[in-house]
C-alpha cells in the first residue's frame, strides 16, 4: 500500500510545462497580413497604372533618387507630395544646382496623353538634370 501512494505522488509532482502556441501563431499571421497589405502603399505612394514595357534596372546607386508622379487627373507629385508646375520647376532647379547627377524617376499613368509626360521631361531637360528615367512595369 505504501508503494502505491509513492507512485501516485510522483505522478502528481511532475507537472508538464507547455506553452499554448495558438495565440502566438494567430499573432504571427496577423502581422504577416498587415505587412503584406501595407507594403505596396509604402512603396508607391500615389496610386497610378504604369505603362508596360521591357525595361532595365532603375538607377538607384549611392544617391537618393527623387520621384515625379503624374496621376490620371494630371496632378503632379514630387516625392509623393502634391505640387504645382511652378513649384516643381523651382525644386528641380535647386536640385540641379546642388547636383546635376541626381537621379529623377518619372512615373506617369498610362491613361495620360503623351504631352503631359513630355512637359515634365522637357522641364527636367531645361533644368539640366542629366539622370532621368521613365518608370514602367515589366511586360
Amino acid at each position: 500500500m505504501a508503494l502505491r501512494r509513492r507512485r501516485s505522488r510522483s505522478r502528481v509532482d511532475k507537472a508538464k510545462a507547455t506553452i499554448d502556441m495558438t495565440s502566438l501563431i494567430d499573432l504571427t499571421f496577423l502581422l504577416l497580413v498587415t505587412f503584406i497589405v501595407t507594403l505596396p502603399a509604402l512603396e508607391q505612394g500615389v496610386s497610378i497604372i504604369l505603362p508596360q514595357a521591357k525595361t532595365d534596372e532603375l538607377p538607384t546607386k549611392d544617391k537618393k533618387n527623387h520621384t515625379i508622379t503624374i496621376d490620371v487627373m494630371s496632378r503632379i507629385f514630387f516625392d509623393n507630395q502634391a505640387i504645382t508646375l511652378e513649384e516643381l520647376k523651382t525644386r528641380l532647379e535647386a536640385l540641379a544646382a546642388e547636383d546635376p547627377e541626381v537621379p529623377v524617376l518619372v512615373r506617369g499613368d498610362e491613361r495620360l496623353d503623351y504631352g503631359s509626360v513630355m512637359k515634365i521631361v522637357k522641364m527636367l531637360y531645361d533644368c539640366k538634370i542629366h539622370r532621368m528615367s521613365l518608370v514602367t512595369v515589366e511586360k
